[in-house]
């Protein structure tokens, strides 16, 4: 079967169409984070595994042509069936003679440069020019303490990045954690081939802690338990993932954008697959969303939002910082105030997003304050159209695509940028249509 891909990926604009009502259910697919996870896991296992409801997008597939690289497994990518499937070559692991490029996947780049201590040679890892400010200092140094040689090659603590192996035999390390939990995550993922296992101390509270829980989970789903106090200390001890089939959730981030649709239109929208065991950090948007006038329904298998009269309200979104952009918009639409607090680390990601989210709202007449870490967007006048630069940032072109749900006049530019985490993304936004 032939997956053809929407047009409007290759648009330069995209205008949206109003919507005057929903009630609809839309389908998303597998989670990024745990796709991510399950990739590197699978690469590591030394048996074959399928991916089933597995997200191909921009950032899994580069991670998946990551691992691949290195020779010892074959990654297999089936759109049509949403699967990758992951075989052993029975080859040793080598660094490759040409570096890797990760474009703009932080996640997927920091899951390779501990991955690659694990590798005959010297492996070099980059990506594109906002991926080349990104931090992985703490990664390094946190691998040196692992007697790995990682080096960042412009002495900036930023991609290219070069690391020497095999040296990965594992012992005690530490790593801050607050600047990303995906250091923390990257180090856990590779533990298990360590011949000594891995002790990991975080220093500093961890931000987005569930992004850690999804980690361990995905790690045991594998058949490796991570030992832990909390969020502070973790232990691997030497062993091996198993292989076979493994179903991934579908993506609670992906699920945010139609639940705000639900939320300031009024209407309802159910996301099947997911429900109330996951532990997926953004499935705590619907609370908050609940907080701000919305009535939720949890199910077994679904999780179902109905839209009401909103207001705003306080919030720390430090655990779920990839829907602050979406309930930034949704504040736009809300009576009152919000304040969206604990959410620094935004200024790291594929743009400054506190920048761009407020830069787009104040566009559409919206007043927004920024502080280092917080946002304060006060509602109350209906906000109006515009043209919303997106910052190659999928999550900006994805939020504010919901605003012009509701607001006439809201133009995406490149709406293509959505790529990177949800390429089916317009498709899902027709089903709230009723359009197939």
């Amino acid at each position: 079967m032939t997956v053809t891909a929407d047009p409007r990926l290759s648009l330069d604009e995209l205008e949206i169409a109003p919507l005057k009502e929903i009630d609809a259910t839309v389908e998303v697919l597998g989670s990024k984070s745990y796709t991510n996870r399950f990739i590197a896991i699978g690469a590591l296992s030394g048996q074959p595994v399928t991916l089933h409801n597995a997200l191909l997008a921009q950032d899994t597939t580069l991670l998946a042509r990551g691992v691949a690289a290195f020779d010892h497994v074959e990654v297999a990518l089936d759109e049509a069936a949403n699967t990758i499937e992951i075989v052993p070559t029975g080859r040793p692991m080598r660094a490759p003679e040409d570096d890797i490029f990760m474009g703009n996947a932080g996640t997927g780049l920091r899951l390779l440069i501990t991955m690659a201590a694990l590798a005959e040679g010297r492996t070099v890892i980059t990506g594109n020019d906002r991926m080349r400010e990104r931090p992985m200092g703490d990664l390094l140094d946190a691998l040196g303490l692992l007697g790995v040689q990682a080096t960042a090659l412009r002495g900036n603590g930023s991609p290219p990045v070069a690391i020497e192996g095999p040296a990965l035999s594992g012992g005690a390390t530490r790593i801050r954690g607050d600047v990303s939990s995906q250091f923390t995550t990257s180090l856990l993922i590779s533990a298990p081939a360590a011949p000594e296992g891995v002790e990991v101390t975080v220093v500093n509270d961890l931000v987005s802690k569930p992004y850690v829980d999804i980690t361990v989970a995905a790690m045991a789903k594998a058949g490796v338990e991570v030992e832990r106090e909390g969020y502070s200390r973790f232990r691997v001890a030497h062993g091996r993932y198993g292989g076979g089939d493994i179903t991934v959730e579908p993506d609670a981030s992906g699920m945010s954008y139609f639940l705000a649709a639900a939320a300031i239109l009024g209407g309802r929208v159910r996301i099947p697959g997911i429900g109330a065991g996951s532990v997926q950090g953004d499935v705590a948007l619907v609370d908050v969303l609940a907080r701000m006038g919305c009535v939720p329904d949890r199910e077994d298998d679904a999780i179902v939002l109905t839209g009401g009269p909103l207001r705003g309200i306080e919030v720390d979104m430090e655990s779920m910082p990839d829907t602050a952009p979406t309930l930034a918009v949704v504040a736009a639409y809300a009576q009152g105030v919000t304040h969206i607090t604990g959410i620094g680390n935004l200024r790291l990601k594929e743009c400054d997003r506190i920048e761009a989210v407020s830069a787009e709202l104040r566009k559409m007449g919206v007043e927004v304050e920024t502080t280092d870490d917080s946002m304060t967007i006060s509602g109350g006048a209906e906000p109006r159209g515009a043209v919303i630069d997106t910052y190659d940032d999928h999550r900006i072109a994805m939020a504010f695509a919901i605003a012009g749900l509701r607001t006439p006049g809201t133009v995406i530019r490149d709406p293509g940028c959505v790529r990177k985490s949800f390429p089916a993304f317009w498709q899902r936004l027709d089903d709230l249509r009723g359009v197939r």
